[in-house]
């Protein structure tokens, strides 16, 4: 019997294909290097090996990408002309939920599959990203959780197991064991960039922004080279330290630098761009014309329809470029989905409010924009993202307060940040601005 690195048997393989299939597997377990391109070799000496067409589906449908998900349905078919075992079907109809739009139904078929194959690495990073991207923290948590028991330090992966849960533990606010698992994670590999973000998580939510750029320096050679898929997004944690700190001139630099010099057309890196030039407006920096490069990026992958958390931070690029009629358009999509799915009902119900909102704020109308994001902030385990990133609705909700003289909401606001983090320069600033704000409005009463 042919089997992966973990032991799970696999249909139509042969040795040389399935060394392929085990390197792909690695370096998407570590965001590295080109997982589609191994897998296409592999199904080049092996063509009808069931798990190979299955992992490039998967990481096609988990992309985000409209032109990603419509390749992955166009290659679903083909799996019902495969010789599939038990778990090969298993994963073909969790991933048919994907191709309806139901994220939480593939999470949770995702779910039991991984109770009865708790050793398939691939269907537990498949489950993890779906369990984020539906913003569902106790899952986050709790998938690895329940697989790890059946998990040795012996076994290939095990490590990577170690780096979801400690992502799913700072998620849930179990920061000190987030930390203390996300450390051995990257101690026992070192090139686990996830494992390594799950630490900066934990010292952005705790409002340690020194130590998140120590972490960050320190580590650097292990995340940031040039075959790392995620190394944006690590970039973009290190620049959301410089901001907390108020040193707005090198969080600019870094936008400049790794995060858009290469101009990367990626759905991740783009949403890492549009959110850290939003949070370089709001804190008062020129951003010149960097917003019209990445408005044009955002064109192809913003449809209103595949994922609504992208077209959200589109509609920021688009805002600041000037493209109105790219951001109506958007807006429209949002507006009339597909009201069946669960996608349908994450456009209408928090993708518009959130790119009305924001639009609101945009254009001045801070009384909108308050009323709109005050109602929208509420979204956790109902829409993507980390809490880091949906930070972004509370900083311009806070915005808008201060500019539309609510002073007692953004004080509120204020004080609610510096509950949490209490070091923070950023926050300590809102408060002094609201106070010179209520020392002018009472000169001028």
């Amino acid at each position: 019997m042919i089997t992966d690195l973990q032991g799970n048997s696999l249909s139509g393989a042969n040795a040389k294909a399935v060394s392929l299939y085990d390197e792909a597997v690695a370096a998407f377990n570590l965001y590295r290097g080109d997982p589609i391109g191994l897998l296409d070799q592999a199904l080049q000496e092996a063509p009808a090996f069931a798990m190979a067409h299955i992992a490039k589906i998967a990481l096609m449908a988990t992309a985000t990408e409209p032109a990603a998900m419509q390749a992955a349905t166009e290659m679903a078919p083909t799996l019902e002309t495969l010789s599939l075992n038990e778990r090969e079907r298993s994963w073909r109809n969790a991933l048919g939920y994907l191709f309806r739009g139901e994220w939480t139904l593939a999470g949770r078929a995702f779910d039991y599959h991984s109770m009865h194959f708790p050793l398939d690495l691939l269907a537990l990073q498949t489950g993890h990203l779906i369990d984020f991207f539906c913003a569902n923290n106790r899952n986050l948590r709790d998938r690895p959780a329940r697989a790890l028991t059946r998990w040795s330090p012996d076994i290939p992966g095990y490590s990577v197991v170690l780096g979801m849960q400690a992502f799913g533990l700072e998620e849930a606010g179990d920061y000190a064991r987030a930390e203390a698992l996300g450390r051995q994670a990257v101690a026992a590999e070192p090139l686990d960039c996830w494992a390594h973000h799950a630490v900066a998580h934990v010292m952005e939510m705790q409002g340690r922004a020194e130590d998140g750029i120590g972490w960050m320096l320190s580590r650097e050679a292990h995340w940031a080279a040039d075959d790392n898929l995620f190394k944006v997004h690590n970039w973009w944690h290190r620049a959301v330290c410089h901001l907390s700190l108020e040193q707005c001139d090198e969080a600019l630099a870094l936008y400049d630098g790794p995060i858009r010099e290469a101009r990367s057309a990626v759905a991740l890196d783009v949403i890492d761009a549009a959110a850290l030039l939003w949070r370089l407006h709001l804190a008062g920096v020129d951003t010149g014309d960097r917003w019209a490069e990445l408005a044009d990026a955002w064109l192809p992958l913003a449809d209103g329809t595949t994922y609504p958390f992208n077209d959200w931070h589109a509609a920021m690029a688009l805002l600041g470029a000037g493209r109105t009629d790219e951001v109506q358009r958007i807006k429209t999509a949002l507006r009339n989905p597909d009201a069946t799915s669960e996608t349908g009902r994450w456009s209408r119900e928090i993708g518009l409010p959130l790119v009305e909102g924001f639009e609101a704020f945009w254009h001045g109308d801070y009384n909108t924009a308050t009323e709109t994001l005050y109602g929208a902030r509420h979204i956790v385990n109902t829409f993507g993202g980390s809490h880091a990133q949906r930070d972004i609705i509370d900083l311009t909700l806070l915005e808008a307060a201060l500019r539309g003289s609510r002073a007692d909401m953004a004080r509120a606001l204020a004080d609610e940040r510096l509950s949490m983090k209490p070091c923070s320069a950023m926050n300590r600033a809102f408060l002094s601005r609201i106070g010179a704000s209520r020392a002018a409005s009472v000169r001028t009463g």
